[in-house]
């Protein structure tokens, strides 16, 4: 699969791509599964971005131009627009499928709610269904499997995973405290990328996870890129891992996570230390916990988790006889 967006490096990342695919044979293209995106900023009309049918359509073509293809088999919607009701956008894509430019559709960067009013109400329009979800999804970025994984598997949506490897992070090249090297995305003037890394630089838990991938790779022989894919490649739901390549070297270094099956030791330390932890309440215990249902009723997960309440000095009142809260 080769992904790209009619955005990337201002639509020559699709340029690129149309004449690698235009230089080689049929035997290699045909193996090729192609996707691209439309929805963010393309110029600078009010209407050169969303999700609208005016947008999409030149978008699209557009997109077919520069990659000189008839058909590309996944277009995704790069982003929820609020200001374009769903209806329409759906109706655009079932139009685009009937017409033979595209096979399938996709989401990108949709919440969990936005996914499934998209998914419903393509169901309830009788016209063609999302079949994927590309999100930010790694070691270091765990939070969408709170509302936006869930979703996609009630829905059968499959997961394509972008940043991976938390830009660069969970390669083990950067170092808590540490100057990156000029051409890393750390280390870069891009904008986006100083504001990604600092953030994911930020967290102690992302420095103890990235430890344990480190410790994992020299356990295994495997390399700390080809580890984090593995993981993130044996997630439920999980199609296909995205990740970016600067030089040959670090494709075929990621390629070789292929050959790589973690153990359920290593798997479950990674999953232990990469935790992310969104205090109590809604995607926390006392949250889940509430979502809980039991079949043999009685003493439900709220009941278990509260148990005769708290040690701590502020939550430790004790209440009259007879007025012992119980949840059932």
């Amino acid at each position: 699969m080769v992904d790209t967006s009619d955005v990337y490096s201002g639509s020559v990342s699709e340029q690129i791509i149309g004449r690698w695919l235009a230089a080689r044979p049929r035997e290699v293209t045909d193996r090729v599964v192609l996707t691209t995106k439309g929805r963010f900023t393309t110029g600078p009309g009010v209407n050169d971005l969303g999700l609208s049918r005016r947008h999409l359509h030149r978008a699209l073509d557009a997109s077919l131009r520069r990659l000189g293809v008839e058909t590309v088999d996944l277009y995704q919607m790069h982003g929820w627009d609020a200001h374009t009701p769903i209806e329409e956008t759906l109706s655009f894509l079932d139009d685009a499928v009937r017409a033979g430019k595209i096979h399938y559709a996709g989401l990108s960067n949709f919440t969990g709610w936005q996914l499934q009013l998209t998914v419903s109400t393509a169901k309830a329009m009788s016209v063609h269904v999302p079949l994927t979800l590309q999100q930010q999804y790694s070691l270091l970025s765990r939070e969408s499997e709170f509302e936006m994984v869930p979703a996609a598997l009630h829905n059968r949506i499959g997961l394509l995973p972008w940043s991976p490897l938390a830009g660069g992070y969970l390669t083990g090249k950067y170092q808590r405290g540490g100057t990156p090297a000029a051409h890393t995305r750390a280390g870069s003037s891009n904008e986006l990328y100083q504001w990604v890394s600092a953030e994911y630089a930020a967290s102690d838990r992302n420095w103890a996870t990235i430890d344990e991938v480190v410790r994992i790779a020299e356990e295994t022989g495997a390399t700390p890129a080809q580890v984090a894919l593995s993981w993130i490649a044996d997630r439920p739901g999980v199609i296909a891992p995205i990740f970016g390549a600067r030089t040959p070297e670090q494709l075929h270094d990621s390629l070789g996570a292929v050959d790589l099956t973690l153990d359920d030791e290593a798997t479950a330390a990674l999953d232990k230390t990469s935790a992310p932890t969104p205090g109590g309440y809604p995607y926390g215990a006392f949250g889940t916990s509430q979502r809980d249902r039991r079949l043999q009723g009685g003493d439900q997960a709220l009941g278990d988790l509260i148990g005769s309440g708290s040690n701590q000095p502020t939550g430790r009142v004790s209440a009259p006889a007879g007025q012992r809260s119980s949840v059932r």
